[in-house]
């Protein structure tokens, strides 16, 4: 299949990594087709290109890579939309956006989409009562990374 891109231009996709929604993403609830497009030039990040819209495209991220500690419970109901059937097939991306104020790159964890690997089925979860944001600084993040790895080699350093 060829999807088009405002920012890439066409892109041919194999109909099996073609995404459906079985809830859309907040505010582009006509959207119900997605693809997951790795692009060298983005990574770590991922586009999450629209298939029927060529100016939607979201930038995504497993959020693990710079929140190493995030955890989400997600309650039956959430697995059996996804036809869910083993937790390993489920992946969780986040979206990415700038800021306003700002101009940092941010991950909204708030809202995570969670894709069955399986049967391609995927939603958006909103969490509520959770300690996630909708904005979590990704230059924050990589800092406190950096800075732990750093106290562990000082540590590791130090002779006993």
């Amino acid at each position: 299949m060829v999807i088009n891109s405002q920012r890439f231009g066409s892109l041919q996709v194999p109909d099996e990594k073609i995404i459906t929604m079985a809830r859309p993403v907040l505010g582009f609830e006509r959207l119900k087709s997605f693809c997951l497009i790795e692009i060298e030039e983005l990574s770590p990040f991922l586009l999450m290109q629209s298939t029927e819209d060529a100016e939607v495209g979201f930038l995504v991220m497993n959020p693990l890579i710079f929140f190493p500690d995030y955890r989400i419970e997600i309650n039956s109901q959430e697995i059996a939309e996804l036809e869910v059937t083993d937790p390993a097939s489920v992946e969780t991306y986040v979206i990415l956006t700038v800021a306003r104020k700002s101009g940092d790159l941010t991950a909204n964890l708030q809202g995570p989409i969670l894709i069955n690997t399986v049967n391609n089925k995927a939603k958006q979860l909103v969490l509520v009562n959770s300690q996630y944001q909708v904005q979590h600084s990704l230059t924050r993040a990589a800092e406190e990374l950096i800075a732990g790895a750093e106290r562990t080699q000082a540590e590791e350093l130090v002779p006993a």
